[in-house]
């Protein structure tokens, strides 16, 4: 892989704390979104519109399609779009907005993980293995009482627990596989290529759940779906996308300790949200986790070895 320069690197790092702000203001904007879109055709038509939006602008100023490889484009639509996104609009049918960025959090832990599956990634150490104990505990936290109590609305918790575990895993595999194979591709026309295959996928996931005829816009979901589109779709999306390329995964990965911030003042602030000394501690256990993990749990294997294996993986998959 190029080495990233020092400008790139700058630039990155402002990339970086676009997405800390953008995506910490989508949980609500989800939320909201919910209270009259369907989940799948709301995010597949976010996502589809984002996605020929910025295909239209790249296509404006001359750029080329056919030189963006569209494998990993649709690979990385279904691992970061339909499996991460997708999960956290499912999970929030049932988790508060704020809560969900909180269990999100927990993105970190499945990115060292990953990473640790890989011959050219950062090995596990008994630092990285505590800070998990410590991440998940939090968790467990959160659902003891519905695991207690059960009943419809807990089953439905539950699940939704279950959904961003799922979206957490995906998008962890998504970003270690784009960091390492999508490099070479325009940023912005290889991002606009994962919205449109993530897009369509999901109005087709949509539309074999029926989702159509529940489709309903009033002026407070119109707003929402808006801002989830362009700004927190485009804007964040691409932000992160070149953070990826240039910044180390651990560190863009931090994101994860600032969007749960802004997420739970917006909940309780706007929608009245409850957010209990329950979920307070649980939240902490959680940030504590990952700061364990992202603070020295992971070392790099030679580099030697990174140089070779990252070589052939990369010849592989081509």
């Amino acid at each position: 892989m190029t080495p990233s320069t020092a400008r790139e690197k700058h630039l990155a790092l402002i990339a970086w704390l676009a997405v800390c702000v953008i995506w910490g203001t989508t949980y609500l904007g989800i939320r909201v979104s919910l209270e009259t879109l369907p989940p799948m055709v709301m995010m597949g038509l976010r996502w589809t519109i984002a996605g020929t939006l910025l295909a239209a602008y790249m296509a404006l100023r001359g750029e080329r399609f056919g030189s963006v490889s569209w494998r990993p484009a649709v690979l990385l639509g279904f691992l970061m779009i339909v499996l991460g996104n997708g999960g956290v609009v499912i999970a929030e049918l049932w988790v508060p907005s704020g809560l969900t960025a909180v269990v999100v959090a927990s993105t970190p832990f499945w990115m060292a993980g990953v990473e640790a599956l890989r011959s050219d990634g950062e090995r596990l150490t008994w630092h990285t293995v505590v800070g998990f104990v410590v991440g998940f505990s939090g968790i467990l936290l959160l659902v003891w009482p519905e695991l207690l109590h059960g009943g419809a609305a807990g089953r439905g918790f539950l699940f939704g627990m279950l959904a961003l575990q799922i979206a957490s895993l995906g998008w962890s595999i998504g970003s270690s596989y784009s960091k390492r194979h999508a490099r070479a591709d325009n940023v912005f026309s290889a991002t606009a290529l994962q919205m449109l295959s993530g897009g369509v996928m999901m109005l087709v996931l949509g539309t074999l759940r029926g989702e159509w005829h529940e489709l309903a816009f009033n002026s407070r979901t119109a707003i929402a779906f808006s801002y989830l589109t362009t700004v927190g779709a485009i804007g964040g999306f691409v932000a992160y996308t070149y953070a990826l390329r240039h910044l180390r995964v651990s560190l863009v990965s931090l994101y994860a300790y600032v969007n749960p911030v802004i997420a739970v003042a917006l909940g309780v602030a706007i929608l009245g949200e409850p957010f209990t000394l329950r979920m307070a501690a649980a939240a902490a256990l959680v940030f504590g986790g990952v700061a364990i993990v992202t603070s020295r749990g992971q070392t790099r294997r030679p580099l030697i070895n990174r140089t070779r294996n990252s070589t052939i993986a990369m010849t592989s998959s081509t």
